[in-house]
């Protein structure tokens, strides 16, 4: 059967390799028909056309759900409008979180016992005098002023002290006994400052003591004589390595009573004064100490 008279023809699909192309509409003369190819690269172009941007669409497409993939992934699988307000507690942060920089506690020494520097004379070697004891010319306890008068300071304790005193003292290892005089509206008292080399004697010398162990009185420098015959009112105590006395009463030479409260408080201001200054030296042996 002939291909070109009449007989069945294949029709020629430029996408299909085996179909028969078409060289003529009639008698087949071996002349390509032009027209008839550039429909065909026409019509193969078109579908090329269609298939790139259809293509490129879908690649388009890809490539956003992949962006949107990769921004759900990275806010942990939730909704990618999720702000901060997602995130999970402190608490339950996991355990390759990093977590806060611990240190090894710290503390300051304890500061230093002022009375650990007048417990011994291996400690307590700051200068010792009247004056350092009592400084100044006046002493203010509260509302009370008292003039300061004469002052003594020596080694040999029992010739400054009075009645069961003097036997306690050297027994006890006194090295020294410093006394001075404070006088305010008639009335006169004079503490006194037993040192010893260790707080157990002190402590010992001051247990030792009674109603009759006084330190002598000390006039002088404006106060009359005082405490020579009369009753007086005496006091004793210990503190560190020192133990500390007072007796106070009239420069009249009047016998004090149970009704003199200001005889009693000018001997307990006095008192206290000696305990202050006592204290302060330890603690200004202490602060030097610590700043070394």
């Amino acid at each position: 059967m002939s291909y070109g008279q009449g007989g069945p023809q294949s029709q020629w699909d430029p996408w299909k390799p085996q179909s028969q192309q078409p060289w003529s509409s009639g008698a087949d003369d071996g002349t390509p028909d032009w027209a008839a190819l550039a429909e065909a690269s026409e019509t193969r172009n078109k579908r090329r056309r269609l298939l790139f941007i259809g293509g490129g669409a879908l690649a388009v497409i890809a490539v956003g759900t992949a962006v949107a993939m990769a921004v759900v992934s990275a806010n942990g699988g939730g909704d990618p409008e999720a702000g901060p307000s997602s995130l999970p507690a402190s608490g339950t942060l996991p355990n390759g979180s990093p977590t806060a920089p611990s240190f090894a506690p710290t503390s300051a020494p304890p500061p230093l016992d002022p009375k650990d520097f007048i417990s011994s004379a291996k400690k307590d070697t700051a200068p010792l005098s009247a004056g350092t004891l009592f400084p100044g010319t006046r002493l203010t306890m509260g509302d009370a002023v008292y003039k300061k008068g004469a002052t003594a300071d020596t080694k040999s304790c029992a010739t400054a002290a009075g009645g069961t005193l003097p036997k306690v003292l050297t027994a006890n290892g006194c090295t020294r006994l410093i006394r001075a005089t404070y006088s305010n509206g008639g009335i006169a008292v004079t503490v006194g400052v037993a040192v010893f080399d260790t707080e157990a004697q002190a402590t010992k010398a001051k247990a030792q003591t009674d109603d009759r162990s006084i330190v002598r009185s000390l006039s002088g420098k404006g106060v009359k004589p005082f405490c020579d015959g009369a009753f007086c009112r005496s006091t004793r105590n210990a503190y560190g390595r020192y133990a500390y006395f007072t007796i106070s009463g009239f420069t009249s030479g009047k016998d004090v009573a149970k009704k003199d409260t200001k005889v009693f408080r000018t001997g307990d201001d006095l008192a206290e004064f000696a305990f202050r200054q006592i204290h302060r030296r330890g603690e200004v042996q202490a602060s030097a100490a610590a700043g070394r």
